[in-house]
């Protein structure tokens, strides 16, 4: 599956984020997170282990009781049960990949079948 960039198919997921699945396939689901300065990324957990990679901007993320300043560049995994959340400190951008496949993130047919 290929699938070429655009500003299309992004979704509110809470205030001050964005998401959008980018690829995915048996295993693995990939998706892009658009953050804004000031909108934190509540405390939370799901089954599906994340590794992530921070593009642009500055995070504090916390992973059940390490808490860790993100810069571009830096990456990061957290085990599938784990609770974790984000200060956004800075306009950001993240990548992130999930195992397995996150059924909630699985794109909408309608935006997905015309990229």
């Amino acid at each position: 599956m290929f699938l070429n960039g655009s500003d299309d198919g992004y979704l509110d997921a809470l205030p001050g984020i964005r998401r959008k699945t980018l690829s995915y396939g048996d295993a693995t689901l990939m998706s892009e997170f658009r953050l804004r300065a000031g909108y934190p990324l509540p405390v939370h957990d799901h089954p599906q282990e994340q590794t992530g990679y921070l593009v642009s901007g500055r995070l504090r993320l916390t992973i059940g009781d390490e808490t860790h300043e993100v810069a571009p560049g830096d990456s990061w995994s957290i085990p599938g049960g784990v609770p974790h959340g984000a200060e956004v400190l800075e306009d950001a951008v993240a990548v992130e990949v999930f195992s397995p496949v996150r059924e909630d993130y699985l794109p909408e047919r309608s935006w997905w079948a015309s990229s």
